[in-house]
């Protein structure tokens, strides 16, 4: 086959280590050894069950619920419905790269692993796994605190609604209740993530059956229950000018609406992140990789088309004076129902099906979160090492599981003294995660464009053009979303993202010339003999 080819080719002398361990292991276990690893974790999911983890993780729901607020600041309809499909567009096209090499190489380690081997030839395999690899495991400890957060942030407006709503006399948690919520919310992921993977597999296909459902539900009951509904002119024509920032240029805001479609549409390495526990790696990894971001992208679209339906007064939903306090979805989740049925339950039911989506994003950020970290650790690259790629009874990396929890604790807390911190911390889960995407394309496309051997899944003569796409995509994000984003420019309006991920790069950079180049040598083998 193909992709034993590639293995035999790329794996070079660990060829021979699968000889001689005889031949009654599975497919996958032997493509794992000449990979250089020993199988260590259960493998029990399914195509299905792989592909749910990774749209729970993408989560349509989470992101365009949290940062709907944004978009209708910053472009309105126009932004939103003109902006996902771009936005999708160019994610699937660096999905589709991520995915070839995937096939190609389908561990646990997966972008980290994947530069290493795209530079070996070049002997900067140990560099580009070292800053790769941490730009991966730190990305995804910002997505979860990002989500968890958010789920704990919407849970204070449930409160709020519950309770009479802002102009009611309704409760408003404090921020020392938020972050107590945001602890408890990562207490259960970490719990539900210590269990048989059977579970977890279980949790996932419950959650990606709960984020398509509810996708459709909301779709179709907020405009459909809602007395006033926005026309089709306004929906798919109204372009919002009128924003807070100071900003006046339509190109400008645009882009900044776009920040909601980017930032949902990510997380889809989850898929490479458990190849190791998923039959037929090298083609079950990268379909999951492809049908999570291209399903996402067309219940995502069909979500912002249904909810913009029953958006008419934008100024009014971004109010902190409405009974949200300007969290603009809940407001119109809330309106819809009150303006039917003079209750505004309805909506706070809505908000709760939201809310349940994004606990299972957070739940399956956690488990993408370990397989990194046991992963990575596996190789020698964190601190305590042996610790954290230590397995329990159960095949689960029981010590990665609790450390990426608390890893997403420590990274909220700075929310308690300022929010221009948090949001600079958590600015990295964009950012930084694609620039952990696009480094080991950059190096298919480049170094290794000549001795890259692809697996079953695979682009043909396409893959060096897409890769090219998806890497200039990524390097136009970056600038984009380091853009100032109000103006005029102060030490509290300033766009820290820039900041916070070239500090990244200098801590990286740093460790790396100091120390870590001289033990640091990239994957290594787990194999006996």
């Amino acid at each position: 086959m193909a992709g034993q080819s590639s293995y035999s080719r790329l794996a070079g002398d660990e060829a021979a280590v699968i000889s001689a361990a005889g031949g009654d292991d599975d497919y996958d276990a032997k493509k794992l050894r000449l990979l250089g690893y020993e199988p260590q974790l259960k493998r029990n999911l399914s195509l299905f069950s792989n592909f749910s983890v990774t749209f729970s993780i993408i989560s349509v729901l989470t992101g365009t619920t949290t940062l709907y607020g944004t978009g209708l600041e910053f472009g309105g309809p126009v932004a939103m419905v003109y902006g996902w499909p771009i936005a999708g567009t160019f994610t699937i096209i660096v999905g589709l790269a991520m995915a070839e090499i995937c096939s190609a190489y389908p561990t646990s380690g997966g972008l980290y692993f994947w530069s290493a081997r795209l530079c070996s030839e070049r002997c900067w395999g140990p560099f580009a796994s070292w800053l790769t690899g941490w730009f991966n495991i730190v990305g995804q400890w910002a997505v979860t605190t990002s989500v968890d957060f958010s789920l704990a942030q919407l849970i204070q407006v449930i409160i709020l609604l519950s309770t009479g709503g802002n102009n009611g006399g309704g409760y408003l948690a404090s921020k020392y209740v938020v972050i107590a919520f945001h602890a408890a919310i990562l207490l259960s992921h970490a719990l539900i993530n210590s269990l048989p993977i059977s579970w977890l597999s279980f949790f996932g296909q419950f959650a990606a059956a709960w984020n398509m459902l509810g996708v459709f539900v909301l779709m179709i009951a907020v405009p459909a229950v809602a007395t006033e509904r926005a026309s089709a002119k306004f929906v798919f024509t109204h372009f919002n000018t009128d924003n807070s920032a100071g900003i006046h240029s339509n190109l400008y805001i645009f882009v900044l609406g776009l920040l909601m479609s980017q930032y949902t549409l990510t997380g889809y390495d989850a898929s490479a992140h458990m190849t190791e526990e998923t039959k037929n790696a090298d083609r079950n990894g990268p379909i999951g990789i492809i049908s999570a971001i291209g399903i996402s992208i067309v219940v995502g679209w069909g979500y912002i088309l249904g909810i913009t339906f029953a958006v008419k007064d934008i100024p009014y939903l971004l109010s902190p004076d409405n009974e949200a306090g300007g969290y603009a979805i809940a407001e119109v989740f809330y309106l819809a129902f009150k303006s039917r049925y003079g209750s505004g339950v309805g909506g706070i039911v809505c908000l709760g099906v939201v809310a349940v989506a994004i606990y299972f994003c957070g739940m399956s950020s956690v488990t993408s979160n370990s397989r990194m970290v046991y992963a990575f650790s596996r190789d020698g690259a964190m601190p305590l090492s042996p610790v954290w790629h230590k397995v329990n009874k159960h095949e689960v990396p029981i010590n990665a599981v609790w450390l990426s929890a608390f890893v997403s604790l420590c990274m909220a807390l700075p929310s308690l003294g300022s929010l221009v911190a948090f949001q600079a911390m958590v600015s990295i889960a964009t950012i930084g995660l694609y620039i952990a995407y696009a480094l080991p394309i950059f190096f298919r496309v480049t170094l290794a464009r000549k001795h890259f051997v692809p697996g079953p899944f695979n682009l043909g003569r396409y893959g060096v053009l897409v890769g090219w796409v998806a890497v200039l995509w990524v390097v136009t994000i970056t600038v984009l979303f380091s853009l100032p984003v109000t103006y005029p420019v102060t030490k509290d309006t300033l766009n820290y993202t820039p900041v916070a991920v070239g500090g990244l790069f200098i801590l990286v950079l740093t460790s790396w010339v100091v120390s870590a180049r001289h033990w640091f040598k990239g994957p290594v083998t787990n194999l006996s003999g």
